[in-house]
């Protein structure tokens, strides 16, 4: 599967750049350009497709100097362009959220997020797609069965979007999934204790949550005395 060209819409120079080098460092995603408000954007997705490179996925701020995302939403979409949007935003009203998703928004990303919280946004992306372009044995030459479907939608939650347990953290959760996504191989709830200086029961917990989300996969290492240990590795690839 080619990469997915993506345009970013932020005017805001230093968040807009941040953006785009976020999307060159993740794989299956190349950077189509980036625009400055919604004219600018209009425009591009419209040069690029006359060039027979048309963008597929438009990472959009609601907040821009001339035109509401939800308006270069609409007007995209009159316009013939039917990219994917994910909406980038410090916007938190529940009516613009339900509007974002009323015209087609597939993932709504709040600021200020980390790269990790980006990341996982744009490769349940990628799985939405991938899962949509290739159905699995259920499907039929009428097209892809409910299992087809009800996996690729499923792809699009992201552990952020479920249900923090009390007593955990989200700026602690993000750590452990950092430390877990630059490690090789499988690590236990004891190697992200000594590395992360949080007891081993705490550090069971998160890993037992991104393990419950999907995040990473979850296996018994066994070798040593005694209980057998669970290890997790990162599986959002």
């Amino acid at each position: 599967m080619t990469d997915i060209r993506v345009l970013v819409v932020e005017d805001e120079p230093i968040a807009s750049a941040a953006h785009a080098a976020y999307v060159g460092r993740l794989d299956g995603f190349t950077l189509a350009g980036t625009a400055p408000d919604g004219q600018s954007a209009l425009r591009m997705l419209t040069e690029f497709a006359a060039a027979g490179s048309p963008v597929e996925l438009v990472l959009l701020d609601m907040n821009l100097p001339d035109l509401h995302g939800l308006d270069i939403a609409r007007r995209m979409r009159s316009a013939g362009h039917f990219a994917d949007i994910i909406a980038i935003t410090a916007v938190r009203e529940l009516t613009i959220v339900r509007n974002a998703v009323s015209i087609g928004v597939v993932q709504y990303l709040i600021k200020p997020f980390t790269f990790a919280t980006f990341a996982d946004k744009l490769e349940s992306y990628r799985q939405f797609r991938e899962q949509l372009a290739a159905p699995g044995a259920g499907s039929s030459k009428m097209g892809a069965s409910q299992s087809d479907v009800d996996q690729a939608f499923a792809s699009l939650r992201a552990p952020s979007e479920l249900p923090l347990p009390k007593g955990l953290a989200p700026s602690t959760l993000e750590a452990v999934r950092d430390f877990i996504r630059q490690q090789p191989g499988a690590v236990s709830a004891t190697e992200v204790m000594t590395a992360l200086g949080m007891s081993r029961v705490t550090a069971r917990r998160y890993l037992e949550y991104l393990a419950d989300a999907g995040t990473v996969s979850r296996t018994a290492r066994y070798g040593a005395p005694g209980r057998p240990e669970n290890e997790y590795r990162w599986s959002r690839v």
